[in-house]
């Protein structure tokens, strides 16, 4: 089983994602690492050179193809990589994956984020005084993507121990 962690950046997924693969006893795989690793380039730089519709070509592709090669697995998402193409249509429809939205307040994303904002070119140059309102037209411009997954975890006030927990209780509850 492949479970695919979605949510907005700074949600936790590569956190939680590495902790449950572990308590899966599979894989775990960040979708921007493979992408890296395969283009010979960053994110950021990917971004930059292909710009963004390339980029979400590239993305696409390459949860196609880690959807063909790997069996237990979990995947860590883009936060934008559900919400491009048809990508949250293909892996709710394949007969291998389980979609898992770890949702956040846009308080608890905008006291995470805006200690990361250098690391994160879509915030970056977003005043922090504006940030929690960008959060909060992303989330709902994202929602219905988001929504769309087989799970859906509150992260918020929950450790990675307990959302880790919740995850791999609701996956075995619900035979996935």
């Amino acid at each position: 089983m492949i479970v695919a962690l979605l949510g907005y950046m700074g949600s936790g997924k590569s956190t939680v994602g590495k902790e449950l693969a572990t308590t899966l006893a599979c894989t775990f795989l960040d979708l921007d690492d493979f992408i890296e690793k395969q283009e010979k380039q960053s994110v950021t730089d990917l971004f930059q050179t292909k710009g963004h519709v390339e980029f979400r070509k590239i993305e696409a592709k390459a949860v196609q193809n880690i959807c063909r090669i790997y069996v237990d697995l979990v995947l860590s998402l883009g936060g934008g990589t559900p919400c491009y193409g048809n990508t949250m249509q293909f892996l709710n429809q394949h007969p291998n994956v389980n979609t898992v939205y770890l949702k956040l307040s846009v308080k608890n994303l905008t006291n995470r984020l805006i200690l990361e904002k250098s690391k994160r070119p879509l915030i970056a140059n977003v005043n922090d005084a504006d940030l929690s309102e960008f959060i909060a037209k992303h989330l709902f411009e994202r929602s219905n993507f988001y929504n769309q997954a087989k799970l859906s975890i509150s992260a918020d006030d929950q450790s990675v121990d307990q959302i880790v927990a919740e995850i791999a209780n609701d996956l075995d509850e619900y035979n996935f």
